[in-house]
């Protein structure tokens, strides 16, 4: 069982500053590289007393969506022991979607490209679905809390217009915090944006920490037409959206074309709708600690296929 906590934000939403940003640097820092850091109550994965469910999205070698694939086209490792796969099924259930959109000054040639992929994302969305629509410059902006209609959240993101330093790392941790009074159990968040960051209050190590604690699948969409940067911020903007979304289970796509933008919303949407989710139970008794996990695809009639899916969880005992 997932439980949320709520809370309301106005529009006008501050992000608060970061408690002790070296006591969280020096906590990171500390850490083991091969576990990620927990907090108390966090759930990464679905995980009961003797049960762990882990959502799995399959693409092929075009990025498609793989939608066909059945129980034992899987394996499934805990700790680089294989478990026995007990519990498999398919979803395609509403979900609550928050879209953050980069309207910072760096996005001034590409914000045509990024309000075609708005259009197609949307174009591919499930009605029933929950969004909330967060813009963000110099800081982030909520546009609209938790509404159904696709009309209203698609007319406040395409009238934005781009200007001023970017804030992705603020504008990452107010979704996630939104999202914690989410209708649905299933979240999800889009980033449409170039991936530079020049003006947020939290660090990428905070926010990476941050997002594999959470239950959130975070995708996204980069927008790269230029190998000229103003700042290395901006220059790795690239690596940076690939970590936020690995660390979630979620996936990165990167554009060089403008032409290609509306097509790779497409296939996001469709990625986080369709999802298969495995179910095993642990083969040792479970401990305070974290533990690793390997989907491998074993179908050997299938072209190259990749799964994405998060990399651990927090047995609790």
């Amino acid at each position: 069982m997932i439980c949320s906590a709520r809370g309301q934000f106005n529009n006008d939403v501050q992000v608060p500053p970061r408690s002790d940003s070296n006591a969280v640097a020096s906590a990171a820092d500390s850490m083991p590289t091969d576990r990620a850091p927990a907090s108390r109550g966090a759930k990464p994965l679905r995980v009961d007393v003797n049960l762990v469910l882990v959502p799995v999205t399959v693409s092929d070698s075009m990025n498609h969506t793989v939608t066909t694939l059945k129980k034992e086209d899987f394996a499934l490792y805990e700790d680089n022991k294989r478990q026995e796969v007990r519990y498999f099924s398919t979803e395609d259930l509403p979900i609550s979607v928050a879209i953050l959109v980069d309207v910072s000054k760096s996005m001034s040639n590409k914000i045509d490209a990024e309000r075609e992929a708005i259009v197609e994302f949307f174009n591919n969305a499930n009605p029933d679905d929950e969004y909330f629509a967060i813009a963000f410059s110099d800081r982030p902006r909520l546009l609209a809390d938790s509404t159904q209609s696709i009309d209203q959240i698609q007319g406040q993101l395409l009238a934005e217009e781009p200007g001023g330093p970017t804030a992705l790392l603020d504008a990452v941790y107010l979704a996630v915090s939104k999202l914690r009074s989410a209708r649905y159990e299933r979240k999800a968040i889009l980033i449409l944006s170039d991936g530079g960051d020049n003006a947020s209050r939290y660090r990428l190590r905070e926010i990476k920490s941050m997002v594999q604690e959470s239950d959130v699948e975070i995708y996204a969409v980069g927008l790269f037409e230029t190998f000229f940067f103003n700042t290395i911020e901006e220059k790795l903007g690239k690596e940076w959206l690939g970590e936020i979304t690995d660390a979630t289970g979620g996936r990165t796509i990167t554009v060089d074309n403008r032409e290609k933008v509306p097509e790779a919303a497409a296939i996001i949407s469709h990625a986080m709708r369709n999802q298969y989710v495995l179910g095993y139970r642990p083969s040792s008794a479970a401990n305070t600690k974290w533990r690793k996990i390997k989907v491998r695809i074993t179908s050997s009639d299938e072209p190259p296929l990749r799964a994405y899916y998060k990399r651990g969880y927090l047995a609790v005992p």
